[in-house]
Order: structure tokens, then sequence, then C-alpha cells
């Protein structure tokens, strides 16, 4: 059955296809283009995968394809090992190689599963351990200076975009989002009454999220000068970009850097490290970690553990500067 199957995807395998990074036009061994075409379908349509990731995902199997050269089937567990080796000896940072071949598992345990091939080759295929590193993480002090930079913006400059841009980092900072999470959030996911933010995080999972009352200050301003921005095609997003359309992540990006940046040398991040600066706050205010995991829409509480070494470095690295006997 699953040589059949095959078959029937190899003999609709499509064109060349342009391989990311390089720009160069290659032809894939037979087969490949029409199996990473449904598996992409697969992570989009039944998994909920961001457009970015299916992308990131299927650029990933072109090259491997590329690398490999021959048939999906033909592919072995040793023709796997070669490719990491390869990569490896190319400077890919270990979290690329994890990335990988989380890829390349899924890929070949769906191929399995769907009956195109007989057997899944990168069942034992595994990654260099990726070293942990601590996120960089703005303080409190930094995060306030932060906000009265944006509000003397608002106060000096009458600019709609200035009242977004505050009311942007105020919810990034109170509830944790993701900047994709901040972007695609509606005016019918806020929840006035309760002070709380429906949103759609990865894999399509819904949360509520708690909104500080700062945060919903600001958001009451930009929603009062929304319509200035707003026009007849504008989408029911909260935020929208300069000339009313949705806003883009990179222009969230921009307006995060830029705010934090003002809070002086060292401080610039982005919406994810407000993410990090929010989730080590609570833990160090007492949030039980349980609470941070729930809020930050995170899988398993070992993702939100990192948050607990951020206050440990902070606090051993406070004792020993100022403990005399440390």
């Amino acid at each position: 059955m699953s040589a059949d199957k095959y078959a029937a995807r190899v003999s609709m395998a499509a064109p060349p296809v342009h391989l990311g990074h390089t720009g160069a036009v290659e032809h894939l061994p037979p087969g490949w283009a029409a199996l990473i075409a449904d598996y992409a379908a697969h992570l989009g349509s039944e998994r909920g995968l961001s457009a970015h990731t299916v992308r990131a995902y299927s650029t990933d199997l072109k090259e491997l394809a590329a690398h490999v050269d021959v048939e999906a089937r033909r592919v072995n567990l040793s023709k796997l090992r070669g490719w990491l080796a390869h990569m490896d000896e190319e400077g890919a940072a270990p979290s690329t190689l994890q990335r990988r071949v989380a890829c390349v598992r899924g890929f070949f345990a769906w191929a399995e599963r769907s009956g195109f091939l007989d057997t899944n080759p990168a069942g034992r295929l595994k990654a260099p351990k990726k070293r942990r590193t601590l996120p960089k993480v703005v303080s409190s002090t930094a995060m306030s200076t932060t906000f009265a930079s944006a509000e003397t913006r608002v106060a000096e400059d009458d600019d709609p975009m200035a009242v977004r841009d505050l009311a942007m980092i105020e919810l990034l900072y109170s509830s944790g989002l993701r900047v994709s999470e901040l972007c695609s959030a509606e005016l019918r996911d806020v929840d006035w009454e309760r002070r709380s933010l429906t949103v759609a995080g990865k894999g399509g999972k819904h949360r509520a999220v708690p909104i500080g009352a700062p945060a919903v200050r600001a958001l009451e301003r930009w929603l009062a000068v929304r319509g200035e921005i707003a026009t007849g095609e504008s989408p029911d997003t909260i935020f929208l970009g300069a000339r009313g359309g949705r806003l883009d992540p990179r222009v969230a990006r921009r307006v995060v850097h830029a705010a934090t940046g003002a809070a002086g040398a060292g401080n610039d991040v982005g919406p994810h490290g407000l993410r990090h600066a929010m989730a080590t706050h609570l833990i160090e205010g007492g949030a039980d970690l349980r609470s941070v995991q729930e809020m930050l829409g995170h899988a398993s509480v070992a993702t939100t553990q990192i948050y607990t070494h951020v206050t440990s470095e902070r606090l051993r690295s406070a004792f020993e500067q100022a403990h005399p006997r440390a």
C-alpha cells in the first residue's frame, strides 16, 4: 500500500523549487516536492501552525532533500546523521539543529503514519543537546523609564501612533503576549468587565490573560483615537498600522526596540524581551510557576522554569556583590 501511494506522489512531482537562504533553484529528488506540499498542508490545516512556521519547516525539508539527493523512501538514519554532521561543520547553532531534527522527525513520522513510507528512518535521530542560555531581562526600573518616555511622547506629540505605541508596550508587558498574539488580537477579544484578553496562542490554543490597570487605560486612550486611522477596509484587530491595515509584527518589533532603547544602553529588547521581563518580575514578586505558565501559554511547565533560573542568577549576583562573606 505504501509503495502504491508513494508512486502516486512521485508521478505528481512538482517542478524545480527555490531553496530559501541560497535563492538557488534545485531539482529535488522525485517525490519530495509533493510530499513536502502534503506535509505543509497538514501542518497548516490540522495542526494549526502559523504560515511562518510552515514555511520554515518546508525550507528545512527541501534542504534535506537536496543534501541527501535520493528519493524519500531511500533515506536512512545514516544519511540523516550525515546531514546533521554537515550542518554542524558549517557552524549551525545547536538550537538550529534541534529545530531541524524536530522537523525531520515529525515529517517522517507523518509520512509513515499516512502510508506514504513503510518505515520512519528518523525515529532514532537525535541532535546535540542545546546549551541553556538565560534570557536577557529588563529591570523593573528600566521598564518604568520606558513607560515614562512613551507617556512623554504622547503628551508632546499629537499623533495617534504615539498613543498606539504606548498601548502596545503596556499590553505586551502587562499580559506577556507574543508579538503574533498582539497583532492578531481583535476588539471583541477584550473583556472590559473582567479586565482580560482572550488570545490565540501556538497551535490555535486560546487562553485568557489579565490586563493591568495601566494597560487598560492605555488601551482606552488608543481606542478613542483608533477611528482616526481606521478605514472602511480595516480589520477588527485592536491595533492597526499607520495606513489602517493589519499591524505588521515587524513594525511592532521596531516600536518596542525604540521604546525600550530609550531606557538606556543595555535595555533595548523586542516584544519577546517584554514577555521575559513580565514573567521574571511576576516570579520575583511571588507568583507561582503554574500561574505564570498559564499566562504565557506554555504547553509544559518545564519551559516556564527558565524564569526561576533567571531570578536565581540575579539573586546570586546580588549576593556576591553585596554580602561581606560571599
